[in-house]
């Protein structure tokens, strides 16, 4: 009997809360103490959060979808295999490994890394095919790149020991290298908030929130797909993440109060594509920023926070001038939500600003801060349930369970790390091998010599080589490639490494909506059930202001060099001139066509000068008949621009 018991709770949902509870365990104590240093610590952890994520990928409709269960089984058998031995292996040799055999190691070492490499490469084939066959193409390139016909890709090639032990047993790079590190060390910290609101929910409660303060106009509804997305972005770091969450409640909302289905998953692809700007998570990139620059999380944040602003002040205004256009502001219902949720959402935001109190004002470290935080939400939301259940007994905690949500929260927090972790050491392997092979000298040094002809075709030619990888990468892998490759040229020829670095971010936070493809965008589509190029095309509309402010930080650089009253003043000028081209895309003046687009267009010329114009008097000037205009432009808006249909009844 009491074997039968034993049995009945061995099964692939417990093995993986074992697991994540040890790694969670582990990394609070890591954020609390320091102890080990964070080599040591992805030494021990990268093999426990690859077992996590081969768990999770065959608990979700196995591996491989072609295989028979009993293939895909042993397959699983055959990995987590690996993954004791490279953690047996590194837990016992890591001194040996880390310090007296660097350069000269044995076999044993080779062997281990060699395995974790392979199986690091087989399982991002599957969870990222692009930087698969990309790092494949580097391996090749470095093996055989004495063959290249083109001189600037010449050279003398390596040998295949050299792509493993970079890739594995020097730590410096790949697998167990700087990324690998920031994600388990620093990004691992944040995410205990992500967590801490899933396990109880919160996410779903801060929608229905916004919901409720978008207002009783069918114009404002669009708003909260703005709002939600603003706020689940604060932790979610995904843009595809985000729509899922989101837009699985404000898509079909929008839907219901007629606005179109194509217009609704493009108003959510543009609001989840903001939420990877959004600090403290800000898609990631922002941890490997204040990596790259060398200083505090918090000044990354700061920055962070004023882009944000620019970019959710001008799509709010772009989402409202679309849905005066395309239906009637006939009033609705109010939406309610039950006070539990109610303060469960503002647990969240209480969070946040304990976060900031914590890194802004008494200056504590980004491990400490997130580990302090999550524990302060954690708190209040244990806190908050027993006071709901067994002092009011409000049926709103009835789907809530004490323990499960806890282990929904552990689940979340090591799922999340493992997903980043994996990532972030293919990306790892990508960016030793272009070091081995000297590939970031030359394209720099080709950059730079762009750069000494005019610092404009630089800046163009960044961009495009931004653009063309952001096409097949994830956000935080295009930021990777552009920091490494031409932040360096960039600072040769005097540009501020704050504005080349938040050049290199905004181009890949872009690349998230970039054609021909799109995840964010396909996400909305989806669930809109709507055309996914037509979504694309009609989110990139959206966003086609703030794609203008990736350049205008070359002018504007207060923004992102000098926190404070200057930096105030550039966001408010950047964010009016936004506005500006924003409704001279999607506003009305008048109701002829020649009178219309004449005023749209001085309006966007206007604005433009307030962004581009090199003299800050000048663009004062600007700014001043900008924002009038803008103004009175809406109201004029509100009066001719609505359709005389009615929407179906909701």
């Amino acid at each position: 009997m009491q074997g039968n018991r034993f049995t009945r709770h061995v099964n692939l949902g417990n093995l993986i809360f074992l697991l994540s509870i040890v790694m969670f365990v582990w990394l609070c104590w890591y954020f609390y103490t320091g102890y080990g240093g964070p080599m040591e610590l992805v030494a021990n952890l990268v093999p426990i959060a690859l077992m996590i994520r081969i768990l999770h990928m065959h608990k979700n409709g196995f591996i491989y979808k072609r295989l028979p269960p009993i293939a895909n089984s042993i397959l699983v058998i055959v990995y987590l295999g690996i993954c004791c031995y490279a953690f047996y292996h590194f837990h016992v040799e890591y001194e040996q490994i880390s310090i007296y055999r660097q350069g000269s190691y044995t076999r044993e070492d080779f062997i281990m890394g060699l395995l974790v490499f392979l199986l690091v490469m087989e399982l991002s084939r599957v969870a990222h095919p692009e930087l698969f066959w990309m790092n494949v193409i580097l391996v090749a390139y470095t093996l055989w790149g004495y063959w290249s016909p083109i001189d600037f890709f010449w050279h003398p090639g390596t040998s295949f020991y050299r792509v493993v032990t970079s890739s594995t047993v020097e730590l410096c790079t790949g697998i167990y290298g700087l990324y690998a590190q920031i994600a388990l060390a620093t990004i691992g910290a944040f995410l205990l908030l992500a967590a801490a609101a899933s396990g109880f929910d919160a996410q779903s409660a801060m929608v229905s929130f916004m919901r409720r303060i978008a207002g009783k106009s069918r114009h404002t509804i669009p708003q909260t797909a703005v709002l939600a997305s603003s706020a689940v972005g604060m932790i979610s770091g995904s843009g595809a993440a985000n729509a899922t969450v989101v837009g699985a409640f404000t898509i079909p909302l929008m839907k219901r109060y007629g606005v179109p289905g194509q217009f609704a998953a493009a108003v959510e692809s543009a609001a989840s594509m903001g939420g990877l700007m959004m600090p403290p998570v800000m898609a990631v990139a922002g941890f490997i920023m204040a990596e790259f620059l060398g200083v505090p999380y918090w000044d990354v944040v700061l920055r962070g926070f004023a882009i944000s602003f620019i970019y959710y002040s001008t799509l709010s205004l772009s989402v409202y001038l679309m849905s005066v256009s395309k239906m009637p502001g006939t009033p609705i219902e109010g939406a309610t939500l039950p006070g539990y949720e109610q303060l469960k959402t503002a647990i969240f935001f209480l969070g946040i600003i304990y976060l900031t109190v914590l890194m802004g004002v008494l200056k504590y470290g980004e491990q400490l801060s997130g580990l302090y935080t999550g524990a302060f939400m954690f708190g209040l939301l244990i806190l908050l349930y027993f006071y709901f259940k067994y002092v009011r007994k409000d049926p709103a905690t009835k789907k809530d369970a004490l323990l499960k949500n806890i282990r929904v929260m552990i689940e979340t927090h090591a799922e999340m790390t493992s997903y980043l972790l994996l990532l972030l050491a293919t990306l790892g392997i990508m960016i030793g091998l272009f070091t081995v092979t000297g590939f970031i000298n030359r394209m720099g040094a080709m950059l730079l010599r762009l750069g000494e002809w005019h610092v404009a075709a630089l800046v163009l030619m960044a961009w495009c080589f931004g653009w063309l990888v952001g096409t097949g990468l994830p956000p935080t892998a295009t930021y990777i490639i552009l920091a490494v490759i031409i932040v360096d040229p960039m600072r040769k020829i005097g540009i501020d490494p704050w504005i080349a670095h938040f050049f290199a971010f905004l181009i890949a936070v872009w690349g998230e909506l970039s054609p021909p493809t799109s995840l964010t965008a396909a996400v909305s589509a989806r669930i809109a059930e709507a055309s996914f190029m037509r979504t694309m095309w009609e989110a990139l509309k959206l966003c086609l202001p703030i794609t203008i402010m990736t350049f205008a930080i070359f002018v504007r650089s207060n923004i992102v060099v000098n926190p404070g009253w200057n930096q105030i003043a550039d966001v408010m000028l950047v964010a009016i001139a936004c506005c500006g081209i924003s409704f001279s895309i999607f506003g009305k003046f008048a109701r002829s066509g020649g009178v219309n687009g004449m005023l749209r267009a001085l309006l966007a010329l206007a604005s433009f000068a307030v962004l581009f114009h090199p003299d800050e008097h000048m663009a004062l000037m600007f700014a001043a008949m900008v924002l009038p205009a803008t103004i009175c432009g809406v109201a004029r808006h509100r009066r001719i621009a609505p359709p005389v249909d009615e929407p179906p009844s909701a």
